[in-house]
């Protein structure tokens, strides 16, 4: 049982680490900024 779980934590980790590249590769072709919480404020990057 505990080795299932292990799967299923891993594919989530991998499904959120494609859903970021993704996020970055579409906010690089729309040349907007990302905005990320950092520090508790909001700051916004520009993606290069």
């Amino acid at each position: 049982m505990a080795n299932n779980q292990k799967e299923i934590n891993k594919k989530i980790v991998e499904g959120l680490e494609k859903a970021y590249l993704k996020l970055l590769e579409f906010k690089k072709q729309k040349q907007t900024d990302l905005v990320i919480l950092q520090d508790n404020k909001v700051v916004r990057i520009k993606p290069n």
